[in-house]
């Protein structure tokens, strides 16, 4: 049986689309079909997803395979690359992993998305991150009435809100203010932007809980639903946006073992001098 494995390049990368040909040259090599693009129909008959960029390229992957199960194998090409597996120096290694089926699969939950407009209308989104409620006029802010589990929380003023999964609380999230969430934690993260209230701090919830925000007809402006940093979805003041966590998870790629502290670490450089590990007994 042939196999099969996707590359997904950033093309506004020239080092990306050179990396793109070291790698086509490893997986042929090893007599693997590797494909440029993706049809989800025949999904089942592509092993992985080498993605060759930043954190923006891997979340396109993400939504390119979605629902697929394909894993994806991630090589930092840009700066933090949170959810990448590898870096540059270590695409000859990833690669040659790969090939051998050396890596473990690790599950992160994703979001559904649901709009409602006022006259009925529907649309719904999908985010592996976050999907960000924000203001559709930079010049004025927007009020939401923030709803968990169909009961009223609070309502305020705001340049918007952020629902994130843990693997997003790393991103958008985090620069908002919200806590980090460890990738093993299931739940939704709630954080409010620029908020003119006392009550507005950010929220955890768990899998089985969700979050809706409604954009009040007082608003000063209309909002839009922002997926991933990517793809966006317009709300007219009095529609709804419904948030839970989706049926079907993404799959990465592992091949280190170390935890995710460590992960931590090392993208943000903290600093750690200092430390002296664990009191031994005796």
């Amino acid at each position: 049986m042939t196999r099969r494995i996707l590359v997904v390049v950033n093309p506004h990368r020239e080092d990306a689309a050179r990396a793109a040909e070291l790698v086509t040259s490893a997986l042929e090599a090893a007599d693997i079909e590797v494909l440029t693009d993706f049809d989800p129909a025949t999904g089942a008959s592509v092993e992985a997803a080498v993605v060759l960029g930043g954190d923006g390229t891997i979340l396109h992957a993400a939504a390119l395979t979605r629902g697929t199960g394909v894993p994806l194998l991630g090589i930092n090409l840009g700066h933090v690359g949170f959810l990448a597996e590898a870096e540059r120096e270590d695409i000859t290694n990833a690669i040659q992993r790969l090939v051998a089926g050396d890596y473990a699969i690790e599950e992160r939950g994703t979001l559904e998305v649901l709009v409602k407009q006022p006259n009925g209308d529907t649309e719904k989104g999908w985010a592996l991150n976050e999907a960000a409620v924000e203001r559709a006029n930079l010049r004025r802010t927007v009020e939401l009435a923030i709803e968990v589990d169909g009961r009223p929380v609070s309502t305020f003023g705001c340049d918007g809100v952020v629902i994130s999964t843990a693997t997003g609380s790393t991103a958008h999230a985090f620069s908002a203010g919200g806590p980090i969430l460890w990738p093993n934690v299931d739940a939704l993260l709630f954080v409010p932007l620029a908020a003119h209230a006392l009550f507005a701090r950010p929220l955890v919830v768990g899998p089985e809980s969700w979050f809706a925000v409604e954009v009040t007809e007082r608003s000063e402006s209309d909002a839009q639903v922002v997926l991933d940093g990517s793809r966006s979805i317009d709300v007219q003041r009095g529609g709804r946006v419904e948030v839970r966590k989706a049926a079907q998870p993404v799959k990465l790629a592992r091949m280190s073992e170390a935890p995710f502290t460590e992960r931590l670490v090392r993208k943000f450089s903290l600093p750690v001098n200092g430390w002296r590990g664990p009191v031994q007994d005796g």
